[in-house]
């Protein structure tokens, strides 16, 4: 079998025991079409391991081709901000419920697998953002996000204050719950919830999306997403930063996030077929009957 890629990790949700045998058979599928098999360490217990290579999740960037992922999409946001410094390609495989990313079926996985392993694939390129978080002239802390980064108010209940920039030209203050800050990729996410638009995932641009804004007049707003998007908190005693919320930092008054495109993209392979508009109308149930 001509393979277009040579060595595939495999990458499961935790803590769900019922995805360990069909992430194992497509081990056994991928083997025997001469691909070598990488599972990450903590997907399969280890006494079930056999004879696979189990690499740790920050080594999968350097010794795999593709990563294909067997759970939802927190897994998927998850491992993308693990191997976007690679440029690897990402396939996500659902576990019964359409996902916004992992769009293969549990059932027929095999045969879906291997059109892409022969390069049978429509190809999508989704943003990433990159945020520091500064204290004076300090950078305390660095992430990735690939669905959002959101500024939230604390356990107290009292709504912050803050600032925004757009390079470096000031664009409002607001007094809310907080404010999203989303790629297209997010925007189906939290940020649909808060009344935010959909992006389509290939439009560039980033959403600014306001949590429960004390003033009705503040409104989502969609910029190019080669800009770099300031927040200053102003006010906000308990007040924290999270990132795909899967880590978070704690803000004092006058800390600074800088936000920007990463500089690479995350490449998701789908099945021959896909189509956003579809999976938009089966996960929002859009033309259903209302009675």
């Amino acid at each position: 079998m001509n393979n277009l890629f040579k060595r595939v990790a495999l990458v499961a949700r935790q803590g769900k025991p019922e995805i360990v045998s069909p992430l194992l058979e497509l081990a056994e599928f991928l083997r025997a079409n001469e691909v070598t098999v990488l599972i990450e360490d903590e997907s399969v217990p280890a006494e079930l391991m056999g004879d696979y290579q189990p690499v740790p999740r920050d080594t999968i960037g350097r010794l795999a081709d593709l990563v294909v992922v067997l759970g939802g999409d927190g897994t998927m946001l998850s491992i993308a901000r693990s191997i976007a410094p690679y440029r690897i390609p990402l396939v996500g495989i659902n576990q019964g419920r359409l996902g916004f990313m992992t769009d293969i079926p549990l059932q027929g996985m095999t045969q879906s697998i291997g059109a892409i392993l022969l390069g049978d694939f429509v190809p999508e390129e989704r943003i990433l953002l990159e945020s520091v978080v500064m204290r004076g002239d300090q950078e305390l802390f660095k992430a990735l996000s690939l669905n959002d980064v959101v500024f939230s108010r604390g356990a107290l209940g009292s709504m912050i204050e803050f600032e925004v920039f757009i390079d470096d030209q000031f664009v409002y203050s607001q007094r809310s719950d907080g404010l999203i800050v989303t790629t297209p990729t997010g925007s189906t996410a939290y940020s649909l919830s808060s009344g935010g638009p959909i992006l389509h995932p290939t439009l560039p641009a980033i959403g600014l999306v306001p949590i429960c804004p004390q003033s009705l007049n503040n409104r989502p707003i969609a910029v190019n997403d080669s800009v770099l998007v300031e927040f200053l908190l102003t006010r906000g005693s308990e007040a924290r930063v999270h990132f795909d919320n899967q880590s978070h930092f704690n803000l004092q008054e006058l800390d600074r996030v800088h936000i920007r495109r990463y500089r690479n993209s995350l490449r998701l392979l789908h099945p021959l077929g896909y189509n956003y508009y579809d999976m938009l109308r089966h996960k929002l149930h859009w033309g259903e009957k209302l009675l």
